[in-house]
């Protein structure tokens, strides 16, 4: 498998890209500036000296006559390694004077002066300007033309030089800027090694969470989501460590009792004593299956409210579920059990599975150790859903009633029948989907309800 690429190389390239696109754009860009700046400055060398040559030319005898000024091929002289060209031409653009291969515009617009254009000069690339001097004297009437013309290799040098500086300006600036960003790419980097260096350093069973402080933001997302990720991960190994320690705990003491009835059965030799060793061995092996039973019904909803996605559930199908799966005569013979659901769904956000076992084991909770008649329900009120189990009893004592939901917590009304664990179970499921335990006495008897949130859709 290829080693990952670090962070620090992804983004040092991508600013690497940034800039090498960057700086074709700008040398692009430069090369066009310096190109129309070399022409703007040469194009008014050309311009002066042929406005020089036109202001010289004068009339004698009716005849347009001109002495070349100096002062032109000096202007001209500013680009001592180029040829240049002039002509000076007539109304009926006969040569006056100049070379007689000058080139002339090939489109030239009505009354627009001067004539900047580009032509050959001898196989060379040049640069020409035509200006014209209009005359209306007694003699003569009409206007000369002035062609001046110039080779590029000037201003062609000149726009090399100025892209040239441009671009090395670009050049040392988009350096120091890789480097400043190499610098802050580091510096941003670093609260991912501390992290690193963190749980590298840590105990394998350490799962606290990490601090967030003196971390950017998009850093902190990710450290808040480790811890997340480590808290689900705790929860799971505490449920994990609970569930063995309790089996450790809770199975010892029946498993010796049940060894202890079978061994003395097996010596027994009255058949009515026989008998009772059988009946007491058999109500030993019921409450360990119970008590097993309940341990893995509690951790399987525990590890569930972590593991399956919450999805919508009607608390009156839950009800309706449990009624109709539990046997009420194998916990309370003749016991009856009403009931108490309304026509509107009852919604909340949570893991069908789990209602349900808590909702069996307050229905247990309730035969077991209440009085008949004993009712299921389902009601929503302020915001809240409530799946509730009653019963015509007082319920336990006042301090009693705080510490029940805790495991292994019993009533003394249970004789030593139930683990405790009923009410840890509901406990445990209101606390995962952001609910609670409500125990009550009413003028009816005693309730135990599971309240939870409900749904947007029902709130």
């Amino acid at each position: 498998m290829a080693e990952p690429q670090s962070l620090l190389t992804r983004v040092t390239g991508a600013v690497l890209s940034l800039l090498l696109v960057g700086g074709i754009l700008v040398a692009l860009v430069s090369w066009a500036n310096g190109r129309a700046a070399a022409r703007t400055a040469y194009d008014r060398l050309l311009l002066g000296a042929a406005n020089d040559i036109a202001e010289s030319i004068s009339i004698q005898d009716g005849v347009p006559l001109t002495a070349l000024p100096v002062s032109a091929f000096q202007l001209l002289a500013q680009a001592p390694d180029d040829r240049i060209s002039y002509a000076v031409r007539g109304p009926g653009r006969e040569l006056l004077t100049g070379q007689e291969d000058a080139p002339r515009p090939r489109l030239r617009s009505r009354g627009v002066e001067p004539v900047f254009f580009d032509a050959d000069m001898q196989g060379e690339p040049a640069r020409f300007v035509e200006v014209t001097r209009r005359f209306a004297e007694r003699d003569f009437s009409g206007g000369v033309t002035v062609t001046v013309g110039q080779t590029m290799r000037a201003r062609n040098a000149m726009a090399i030089d100025l892209s040239r500086s441009a671009l090395l300006t670009v050049g040392a600036a988009g350096l120091a800027l890789l480097l400043i960003s190499v610098f802050v790419i580091r510096s941003a980097m670093r609260p991912l090694v501390a992290m690193a260096g963190d749980l590298s350093a840590r105990d394998p069973h350490d799962l606290t969470p990490m601090e967030p402080a003196g971390v950017p933001a998009e850093v902190a997302v990710v450290l808040e989501a480790m811890n997340r990720f480590m808290a689900r991960l705790d929860r799971q190994l505490e449920a994990m460590r609970s569930l063995i320690s309790d089996t450790a705990h809770q199975l010892r003491t029946p498993v010796a009792a049940i060894r202890a009835q079978a061994e003395l059965a097996v010596e027994e030799e009255d058949p009515e004593r026989l008998r009772g060793a059988t009946a007491k061995l058999l109500a030993r092996t019921r409450s360990l299956g119970g008590l097993l039973d309940q341990m893995l019904s509690r951790a399987l909803v525990i590890h569930r409210t972590e593991a399956v996605a919450r999805e919508p559930v009607d608390l009156r199908d839950v009800a309706l579920d449990v009624l109709d799966s539990a046997d009420p005569e194998l916990l309370s013979p003749g016991a009856e059990v009403a009931l108490l659901i309304g026509e509107a769904p009852v919604t909340v956000l949570a893991d069908a599975f789990s209602l349900q076992e808590a909702a069996k084991n307050l229905l247990a909770n309730s035969l077991r150790h209440g009085k008949p008649p004993v009712r299921i329900g389902v009601e929503a009120a302020d915001g809240e859903a409530r799946l509730w189990v009653g019963d015509a009893g007082e319920g336990p004592p006042g301090d009693l009633m705080d510490r029940l939901g805790g495991r292994f917590e019993r009533a003394a009304a249970s004789g030593g029948q139930s683990a405790g664990l009923g009410l840890s179970i509901v406990k445990a499921v209101a606390g995962a989907f952001g609910g609670r335990v409500e125990m009550a006495r009413g003028a009816d008897g005693f309730r135990v309800a599971l309240v939870l949130p409900l749904a947007e859709a029902d709130a």
